[in-house]
């Protein structure tokens, strides 16, 4: 027999990623990026959120410490995708003439 734990306040469909239920915009992932890059406690997090209720951010924490292979993968995806934008993204005129001065 086995069981499927839900989590409070996070909503997870196939194929998606994980969710706040009241904030669908907002990804367990982001939340999880302030704990990695930053520190912040939960308690931090609503600070810095104000839209954020205590509930959903530990809830999102749980979810991530039970699922941390499934989130990082997804910031890891996230990461790789934007380095690859920025790769591909044509230079600014700014930079260009930068460049072209030699100060960048």
């Amino acid at each position: 027999m086995t069981s499927e734990i839900t989590y409070p306040h996070i909503e997870k469909l196939q194929s998606q990623a994980a969710r706040l239920q009241r904030l669908p915009r907002i990804r367990v992932a982001q939340l999880v990026m302030d704990y990695i890059a930053y520190g912040w406690s939960v308690e931090e997090m609503c600070r810095q959120h104000p839209y954020l209720q205590p509930a959903e951010a530990y809830a999102a924490m749980g979810y991530y410490f039970d699922h941390q292979d499934e989130i990082d993968n997804e910031i890891r995806a996230e990461w790789e995708e934007a380095q690859q934008a920025k790769f591909q993204a044509a230079s600014s005129p700014f930079a260009i003439r930068m460049r072209a001065r030699g100060l960048l």
